[in-house]
């Protein structure tokens, strides 16, 4: 005959069992070695399967597998839990670092914005000073009106001849070499839109109406901000402006 002794199952009368354990069977009449002696001792307190009326017995082991299930399944959920709240963490690290990142380059774009912004000006400056002093060092006749050919004309004894094409591509791109070009959403004027037009006059108070003087502080402007009418143009072909 076999026993069997159920760990950690109080039963509280022949056909009651209150809490369930696990289940384990020794064979009856085998060797008992002193691990077995151990075993028997430990197992004292149990109760026996064999002691538990045979209508309750399916219960017990019922019971002993739910409470399995019931362990495991708290596990299981507890695991979730950890995990999820990892995930979240982890999300929310993720989306600060992106929302500081994106902070970062608009501050970096608002910046180097502002700095392109400053030193157009003071290139300007530097430019109108410039012009200024050039300004007396040739004269054209002055027209009420000049063609596309009479401005070029102008442009080819002011600009180097090496820088000239460059040139003419800007003022191509700017005004389509009209003189009088006036832009519909801003203050610039003219051959190579100085913004505003009114800059120009440090070169002579005619800068309305007299594509010579345009060109005068057009070439300056190119030389002081890039070095030349050229690296002006390299510049406008990655930026659509100069």
């Amino acid at each position: 005959m076999s026993r069997i002794s159920v760990r950690g199952f109080a039963v509280a009368s022949a056909t009651a069992v209150t809490t369930v354990g696990a289940v384990v069977g020794v064979a009856s009449g085998d060797p008992v070695s002193s691990g077995d002696n151990n075993f028997e001792a430990a197992a004292a307190d149990t109760t026996l399967l064999a002691d538990i009326p045979v209508g309750q017995q399916a219960q017990v082991a019922s019971a002993a597998v739910t409470q399995q299930a019931d362990v495991q399944a708290a596990a299981a959920d507890e695991a979730a839990k950890t995990q999820a709240e990892q995930s979240a963490r982890l999300k929310a690290a993720s989306d600060a670092k992106a929302k500081k990142e994106k902070a970062d380059e608009a501050k970096a774009a608002k910046e180097k914005a502002e700095k392109e912004a400053k030193e157009r000006e003071q290139v300007e400056e530097i430019a109108s000073r410039s012009s200024s002093r050039d300004a007396g060092e040739a004269s054209f006749e002055q027209k009420s009106s000049y063609s596309v050919s009479d401005v070029k004309a102008i442009a080819r004894q002011i600009v180097p001849a090496g820088q000239f094409q460059c040139f003419s591509n800007i003022v191509n791109h700017e005004s389509t070499w009209n003189y009088q070009a006036q832009n519909p959403t801003s203050a610039a004027y003219g051959l190579v839109q100085s913004n505003p037009g009114s800059k120009m006059a440090s070169v002579a108070p005619d800068w309305r109406t007299n594509p010579a003087t345009q060109i005068k502080w057009g070439l300056n402007y190119m030389n002081v901000r890039y070095g030349s009418p050229c690296e002006a143009w390299a510049f406008w072909q990655n930026n659509n402006y100069y």
